[in-house]
């Protein structure tokens, strides 16, 4: 089972709230919900490894990536603002690996929760 540490915020913003869900459904590997929460045309870049486009290639990514569970996920910040939202925190994996990210997402409007791109930074730590 996946442990999830979460910064509280205020409460008040759907688009928040959708991320914190996209990232623990990231962790938990619930590949139904990140398909559904991304646009067809998705472009997933992350910084110095690849660049993932459209939304079979997402999927196909995330498939290979559920193989490594992931035991803790801590999210030090969640932030939005009109089309754009940030992410960040670490992810420890079930055989004791921790990585640092920061995602940056833009969404396909201000209105919805669709994520159009995403730019991952990623270390190990």
């Amino acid at each position: 089972m996946t442990k999830i540490v979460s910064t509280p915020n205020c409460g008040n913003s759907p688009k928040m709230e959708f991320l914190k869900n996209f990232n623990i459904a990231f962790a938990k590997g619930d590949v139904a919900f990140l398909e559904k929460s991304v646009t067809e045309d998705i472009v997933w870049n992350i910084i110095g490894d690849k660049k993932i486009e459209g939304q079979q290639q997402f999927i196909f990514e995330l498939e290979k990536m559920k193989e490594e569970k992931t035991s803790e996920l801590i999210l030090h910040q969640v932030m939005s603002h009109g089309k754009e939202g940030a992410v960040n925190g670490i992810i420890t994996t079930e055989n004791n690996q921790k990585y640092a990210f920061s995602d940056f997402y833009v969404f396909k409007g201000a209105k919805g929760a669709k994520i159009k791109s995403i730019t991952s930074y990623v270390i190990q730590v």
